[in-house]
């Protein structure tokens, strides 16, 4: 009977009992009023009972009512949590598994077919054994057991196997349900699949610690280990090596071939290093084009060997596509530990050594000493005193003399800068001319020499001294700079000196870091009518088609060929053919470094039309120009 029912006949009881006790009191009203002698008294007991009677069926009804009221509301609470709880078993991204007291299989939710691969009639009435990885032992589960048993649960990582045999990893809680006696009915298990997260840790962590472009180890990784084996060697009293490899020249082909052969590059030289590498070393990329090799036990003569080795390897033609590049590198080397306490300072030392090798003539390797030390402090010293000097006037110029090799009349001069320290004396170009160009003061000291050079010229012509021309290094920055015709006819104007007299000498590198534009800059200067040339040619990477879009005036033979000369035979070779190339282009050639009349002889011999050195004159003052300069017969060493 529903409660619905049960009110309804508890009420139509009510409404009875009022009825029967209005209908008796009508009863005796209306039998009093016509004087009909009645006794009272058993109507009345049977009214009183029957009402009595109907009050108490009434009272027990809404008790029962009551009662059933309870017990659905109760029914339906627990009902609406069933379907929540079904709900979240279902829906729950978590996998779950229900067993019985025997760990056989009641019941999964979707998600952990999802991960498992597994559906409900497959594992129905299996036990957990089935998922077992075989990845942990006897001693694993047992321990699992014990702590379910004694604590009702566990929890923590567990490796199990999917339905496709692929073995991933899983966070576990398993729970033990009892019953009001505690005895274990059921267990419970929910897990999370966790190698989505141990993926993208890993892939973190690689982002985090290799070079995305050539997959080496990067500088964080490779100081991690560094320091490791710093440590190690220390403990150990064993020594290791630390070989900083930079590519020599590498902006040049990055920038004249594009970013994308200087990746391909990359990736190539990545592969050759690799090659080297054994157990106890660890190739990384720094950046850029710098790459470390960390070598545990070795020796400096082991470490010399291995750089040889390097050198030869890297030396080798790389082939990119249809394009075979050629490229060197320069190595710096450490010896570990000794006196290095960080890595920090490992790494400071590597770069002494790298800068040594590069000033060495490059394609070559030094090991670091405490003297590099010193000089770096130097560098840094200078490059604050450097600042001053401009603004000081510590600057000088001198001139070395430009011969006719067919009689050998000065014909010109080169301006090549000085510095005149105050307490150092005079500094070497070798030694502020690169600080300048890290600290950007290269252009200012190039427009300074500019200026002063053609104020000295616009003097000598005036007083009647027969020169052709002046010839005046520009830098690398300096010509990329998109007024370099502008500031060059600014400065021909205020000292009065004829466009024709100047020339102006740019490398064949700077050329190549932007060919076009420079093919742009250089035809501006020559519509002022400067004379222009190429410096250092042969060492650069220019081919013979923009060679020929050039349209500049002269060619000049590196000293590194000319210092060969007339014994060698590959520098006899190159110089012959320079010299021809240049003739046939309608090029005048200028051969520098010239030290020995045998090579101004070979030279002459050969058609070189200009040529200058140390055979013929220091760079002077200029009160000190002796003018009337001829071939000296007694060689001198090429300490500039």
């Amino acid at each position: 009977m529903t409660i619905v029912r049960l009110q309804r006949l508890c009420l139509f009881y009510l409404i009875l009992a009022v009825l029967w006790v209005v209908l008796g009191e009508l009863l005796v009203r209306w039998l009093s009023d016509n004087h009909t002698p009645v006794s009272l008294l058993p109507f009345s007991k049977g009214l009183l009972f029957v009402t009595f009677s109907t009050l108490l069926m009434y009272v027990l009804g809404r008790r029962h009512i009551d009662q059933v009221a309870r017990q659905q509301q109760a029914q339906t609470v627990s009902q609406t949590r069933l379907r929540q709880a079904e709900a979240v078993f279902d829906c729950t991204q978590e996998g779950v598994l229900i067993s019985d007291a025997q760990q056989r299989i009641l019941h999964v939710n979707p998600a952990f077919s999802r991960i498992t691969g597994y559906s409900l009639e497959e594992v129905l009435g299996q036990t957990p054994k089935l998922f077992a990885s075989g990845k942990h032992d006897a001693e694993f589960y047992g321990q699992m057991w014990r702590d379910l048993q004694a604590k009702g649960r566990w929890s923590g990582e567990i490796w199990n196997r999917r339905k496709s045999g692929e073995v991933y990893s899983q966070l576990q809680n398993l729970r033990s349900i009892s019953d009001e006696n505690g005895q274990v009915t059921h267990y419970v298990a929910v897990f999370s699949d966790l190698s989505a997260l141990k993926r993208s840790r890993e892939e973190l962590d690689y982002l985090a610690h290799y070079d995305h472009l050539v997959g080496l180890p990067n500088r964080l990784l490779f100081s991690e280990r560094a320091k490791l084996d710093l440590e190690r060697a220390r403990t150990d009293k064993r020594s290791g090596a630390l070989l900083l490899i930079d590519l020599d020249h590498f902006k040049d082909i990055n920038e004249s071939l594009g970013h994308s052969y200087g990746d391909s590059l990359l990736i190539a030289v990545s592969k050759r290093l690799g090659a080297f590498q054994n157990n106890g070393m660890t190739v990384a990329r720094l950046g850029g084009d710098e790459f470390a090799l960390l070598c545990e036990s070795l020796n400096a003569g082991q470490a010399a060997a291995l750089a040889l080795r390097l050198l030869d390897s890297l030396a080798q033609p790389f082939q990119l596509g249809a394009n075979e590049l050629f490229i060197t590198a320069s190595i710096g080397i450490v010896l570990y530990p000794d006196d290095i306490e960080d890595v920090e300072q490992l790494m400071r030392n590597a770069d002494s050594a790298l800068f040594k090798a590069k000033g060495s003539g490059r394609s070559t390797y030094a090991f670091y000493t405490q003297e590099l030390t010193s000089m770096a402090q130097q560098r840094v010293e200078l490059s604050s005193a450097l600042r001053q000097a401009l603004e000081q006037n510590q600057l000088e110029l001198h001139y070395q003399s430009i011969h006719d090799l067919s009689d050998e009349r000065i014909v010109g001069f080169e301006a090549l800068v000085r510095w005149r320290h105050p307490e150092q004396g005079l500094v070497s170009p070798a030694r502020f001319i690169p600080i300048a160009e890290e600290n950007g003061l290269i252009s200012a000291i190039d427009l300074w020499v500019l200026a002063r050079a053609c104020r000295q010229m616009s003097s000598w012509v005036d007083s009647g001294l027969s020169l052709q021309f002046i010839a005046v290094n520009i830098s690398s920055r300096l010509f990329s700079h998109g007024e370099l015709d502008m500031l060059v006819s600014q400065i021909l104007a205020e000292s009065g000196l004829e466009p024709r007299y100047l020339e102006l000498e740019v490398t064949e590198s700077a050329v190549m870091q932007d060919p076009d534009a420079a093919m742009d800059q250089l035809a501006r200067l020559r519509a002022l009518g400067v004379r222009l040339a190429i410096d250092d040619f042969g060492t650069g990477h220019s081919s013979l088609l923009r060679l020929k879009r050039m349209n500049v005036h002269k060619l000049k033979i590196d000293q590194g060929f000319v210092r060969g000369l007339p014994g060698s035979r590959e520098d006899a070779a190159i110089t012959r053919s320079v010299i021809a190339l240049a003739h046939n282009l309608d090029l005048r050639v200028v051969a520098e470094g010239i030290e020995t009349p045998e090579q101004a002889e070979f030279l002459r011999d050969h058609g070189c039309d200009y040529g200058q050195g140390y055979g013929f004159a220091r760079p002077q003052a200029p009160a000190k120009i002796n003018w009337q300069a001829t071939l000296n017969r007694a060689p001198q060493s090429n300490d500039a």
